[in-house]
């Protein structure tokens, strides 16, 4: 199974809700473009968090030094991101892919985030609550729909909110994967908490 991995905008919980999924699988892990902090980058997060043996962490193919938009980013570096040297890694495993910003993040003049998703992958979206999030979570949901890509589930991040979790789910009919709470901090045992309650709704995807 391969899990891309996306978020209604950025910050929003998505390294997070990748930890908890590629833990819950015991899944390989690919960031595919990263852009800014590459002391601390999200593949790194991710391998911090995880306690499995069996996960391998991928090599992005795009690193960037500015925390912006890839398409900036790449341009500060003097490059163009080429969406054909964005290739997946080979794996028997699960493999979640995570990434960057929403799906309509550009990746140069003619590519999106949207762009990456092949055929295969499942998707899972990252919704967290804030005013807005209901919209930019349908928007997100509608971008996906007019490119023929199934919402195969959805993450929720933050604190409980009935009223929002409920009319989304009901206007995408997506499912329910799970919701990580406002924990003070996240480490293996709090990630490996997460596993344990996800694990069941990832597996009947």
């Amino acid at each position: 199974m391969k899990l891309f991995i996306t978020g209604i905008g950025t910050n929003v919980g998505k390294t997070i809700a990748s930890a908890v999924v590629t833990q819950a699988l015991e899944a390989d892990y690919w960031k595919p473009i990263q852009a800014g902090d590459l002391d601390n980058s999200d593949s790194a997060k991710v391998k911090s968090l995880i306690s499995n043996t069996k996960t391998q962490i991928f090599e992005n193919s795009y690193k960037l030094n500015t925390p912006a938009s890839p398409h900036l980013a790449a341009a500060k570096d003097g490059i163009t991101i080429d969406i054909k040297n964005i290739i997946e890694p080979k794996t028997t495993n699960h493999l979640v892919i995570e990434g960057a910003g929403g799906l309509l993040v550009p990746l140069n003049e003619n590519d999106c985030i949207i762009d990456l998703i092949q055929k295969d992958y499942k998707v899972l979206l990252v919704s967290r609550h804030y005013l807005g999030s209901i919209n930019h979570t349908l928007v997100s949901f509608e971008a996906l729909k007019s490119r023929k890509i199934q919402l195969a589930g959805i993450i929720f991040s933050g604190e409980e909110n009935k009223a929002t979790e409920g009319i989304i789910l009901a206007k995408t009919k997506a499912k329910f994967i799970g919701r990580i709470e406002e924990e003070p901090y996240f480490d293996t045992n709090v990630i490996q908490y997460y596993a344990d309650e996800f694990r069941d709704n990832l597996l009947k995807l």
